[in-house]
């Protein structure tokens, strides 16, 4: 062993009270931050800051407030009933919402024109419920909703969450016996993702501690060194969480995934040493001196493997999806806690008393052992159906990768059936889509005719030529609702204003239908009609509603469509603000598009990053590129074989690659190392590789299982994305070792001995 490192482990086994205490020391003082750990909720920092799609949705967020908006759905047969007894619960309704912190405002069927607006012998009631009709009500006549205009989260006195759960409690509690209703919106969305997400991290980091500590006791029938793996996972999980506080990162929608990283790490990191601390005992050292000599041994490996884990974690920070870049970031801090975790904490602990002391072998495993041994040879026997199987998986898993498509759904991040995905199947069928963006319009600092004509030209173009094509392919209105100011002056005008002849009577009439609807409905008005505080620029808001459950080609082409409409009636001029197309919409569709993108970056990255590393660290770029191809192969074939079964990558599925890389190449680096050290002593390649099977491959078979065992848990989110997340993660790391016990040790035999010496 190199001198540093042998004089490092007497160090650490020297000192091993004072570290341990050390260790406690910075548990205490990072128990109260870590339990200050806050959510990220706003969809803009899942951008990239220099993303060119964040401004024209701060230029929305500004001008017309928080922009947030809450629907607030139900049914009730009698809404337009001339008795007006459904319009009274509808405003009892919209009052108590009305009422509940952190709302801003309602906007409801009776706001426009009152009471009057169910009346038959009322002009202006037809018109009005056609001007809202998929807005505040559906086409169906009881369909009933009323849109909450939240306040900025910044400016509410209660949590968003607070707000949320309020509104949820009058739509489940309404009035005369109708029946429970739904809330659906971004805010709702992005709350009820966030409370499965922590309720995610609370009940999986329970369930996979027992099923892990289940799985290690059945392996070595040992409680301490059960204890140790579950300490060192706890700890750095502990410190990790007080260092986002501390630098201000926070936790998103992905962070459920946190616990069950490091849990990686830190098991497979601790399983190493327990099966080469329990092979020095089994030759008759002193449990001291067992710990010195796996230290000795496992210091290198175990180093470079965390620092590979970092590389493959930091590669997700050349994503553009913000929460991807944070949990990158995350993952790395977590890994080189796993690092100090165990200097600081297994030392003391596995060299505390005599009781228990010695892991013992599992049922079952001398078998095992002489089978893994057995492997190399086998495979050596069958050079042609061993190579022809990997171009096999090669070539299956690239055709696979090229058929790869992206959930552009949001509501498919959460399981069937569950409250937010009725909410928007309801608002889906029976409001005319759940998908909402934006127009927005430089406009004069006083709305006239003129100009409220050219804006109602444009919305008709929108309305006729932005299309889509239904199930059967056939072509259909690519937006259910358009509707502006100018929609507004014209169902509130008691004349025809377009056979109105004289300007000034004209003006006139303009001027007091928009006075009017400032005064009867202010928040229907703001959210039109504003001003950017930083440019004094007014703007004209046209809301576009669009149908969500659609493929990203789709989306993609309504959205370029209505662009390409918008800038053809607004052409952008010299030294003045342009038109803009935004909205939650447009930023969703483009961030699931740009995941696969960021996929094969980060893979990309982190592959080139771990090959680099590991050249650095074997001195030899040979022993990289055959480490690089077991760890490869699982993750090309995970995805193909989504790809061919048509499973849409989401946020889970997206940080796959990368993740999978650095995490499964641990095991190639404990393998080499040994193989390398085995050389050196003189052995045949043969031999090497029978001792690394029996060491290490024993060693890689209990990480391996003992962590799908733990992440078989994430299989009960709510949240989609982690369950993806689980199952990709376990069935790339079952790739990545039946890779290094097969592969690995078959490519080592066929290079010449000369370089493996």
């Amino acid at each position: 062993m190199p001198p540093f490192t042998h004089r490092f482990c007497v160090f650490l086994i020297a000192y091993r009270w004072p570290l341990f205490g050390l260790a406690v020391i910075a548990a205490v003082c990072a128990y109260t931050p870590a339990n200050r750990t806050q959510f990220d909720r706003s969809i803009e920092n899942m951008f990239s800051a220099s993303d060119p799609l964040l401004p024209p949705y701060q230029l929305l967020k500004d001008t017309f407030g928080g922009n947030e908006v809450v629907l607030a759905v139900y049914v009730d047969s009698d809404l337009l009933n001339p008795d007006r007894s459904g319009l009274k619960r509808l405003i009892a309704i919209a009052e108590r919402c009305q009422g509940v912190p952190g709302v801003n405002a309602v906007l409801s069927l009776d706001r426009p024109i009152g009471e009057s607006v169910v009346d038959p012998e009322n002009p202006l009631a037809s018109r009005t419920q056609l001007l809202f009709e998929n807005y505040t009500h559906g086409r169906d006549g009881h369909t009933v909703a009323v849109v909450c205009l939240l306040d900025p989260e910044s400016e509410a006195s209660i949590t968003r969450r607070e707000t949320i759960d309020h509104l949820q409690a009058i739509i489940r509690d309404l009035p005369d016996g109708l029946p429970a209703g739904w809330l659906a919106g971004e805010p709702v969305m992005v709350a009820d993702g966030l409370r499965y997400v922590e309720e995610d991290g609370q009940r999986l980091g329970i369930w996979s501690t027992i099923l892990l500590s289940t799985v290690i006791l059945l392996f070595f029938r040992s409680i301490r060194w059960v204890v140790i793996p579950l300490m060192v996972v706890q700890w750095a999980l502990l410190l990790t969480k007080a260092t986002l506080v501390v630098s201000g990162l926070r936790l998103s929608l992905v962070s459920s995934m946190l616990a069950a990283i490091i849990t990686v790490v830190g098991i497979a990191t601790v399983v190493h040493l327990i099966v080469c601390f329990r092979e020095a005992r089994l030759a008759g050292l002193a449990p001291r001196e067992a710990l010195l000599r796996s230290g000795n041994l496992l210091a290198a490996p175990i180093l470079w493997a965390i620092m590979t884990d970092a590389v493959g974690f930091g590669a997700l920070l050349a994503a553009n999806v913000g929460p991807i870049q944070d949990f990158g970031q995350m993952m790395a801090i977590g890994s080189l806690f796993v690092l100090a975790g165990v200097a600081l904490i297994v030392p003391a602990v596995a060299l505390a008393g005599g009781f228990d002391t010695n892991p013992k072998q599992a049922w079952g495993e001398a078998k095992l052992s002489t089978e893994l041994t057995r492997i190399p040879e086998l495979a050596s026997r069958h050079p042609v159906l061993t190579v022809g199987t990997i171009l096999l998986v090669i070539g299956f898993g690239v055709t696979g990768t090229v058929r790869l498509r992206v959930e552009t759904d949001f509501t498919k991040n959460f399981r069937s059936g569950s409250p937010i995905v009725n909410a928007y199947e309801f608002v889906e069928q029976h409001l005319g889509g759940a998908g909402v963006l934006d127009v927005l319009l430089p406009a004069p600092g006083t709305l006239d005719w003129d100009y409220l004509q050219k804006a109602q030209h444009l919305e008709q173009r929108l309305r006729t030529e932005v299309v889509a094509s239904d199930e059967a392919g056939q072509p259909v209105p690519g937006l259910t609702k358009v509707i502006s100011l100018s929609d507004a002056v014209l169902a509130s005008s008691v004349v025809d204003l377009r056979k109105v002849r004289l300007r000034a009577i004209r003006a006139s009439l303009v001027g007091a239908s928009l006075a009017g609807m400032q005064s009867r409905i202010p928040a229907f008005y703001a959210a039109l009609y504003g001003e950017e505080p930083a440019t004094d620029q007014h703007y004209f808001r046209i809301m576009l509603r669009a149908r969500e459950r659609q493929d990203a080609a789709q989306k993609q082409s309504i959205i370029a469509q209505v662009r390409r409409i918008t800038l053809e009636e607004f052409p952008p001029k010299e030294r003045s603000p342009s038109a803009e197309v935004t909205g939650f919409y447009v930023l969703l569709t483009n961030l699931i598009e740009s995941m696969i993108r960021d996929q094969w970056v980060t893979f990309a990255v982190a592959a080139g990053g771990i090959f680099l590393m590991m050249s650095i660290v074997f001195r030899n770029p040979l022993y990289a590129a055959i480490a690089m191809v077991p760890n490869t192969l699982p993750i090309l074939l995970v995805l193909g074989v989504m790809g061919w079964l048509e499973l849409r990558i989401n946020m889970g599925a997206a940080m796959i690659a990368a993740v999978s890389m650095g995490l499964s190449v641990d095991s190639s680096i404990h393998y080499l190392t040994s193989f390398r050290r085995a050389r050196h002593q003189g052995k045949s390649v043969a031999e090497s590789l029978a001792e690394v099977q029996r060491t290490v491959g024993l060693a890689v078979v209990f990480s391996t299982f003992a962590l799908i065992a733990g992440f078989s848990i994430l299989g009960t989110s709510e949240f989609v994305p982690t369950i993806y997340f689980g199952v990709l993660v376990s069935l790339s790391m079952l790739g990545g070792l039946i890779g290094n016990l097969l592969l690995l040790p078959l490519m080592l035999r066929a290079i010449p001995s000369s370089l493996t010496s």
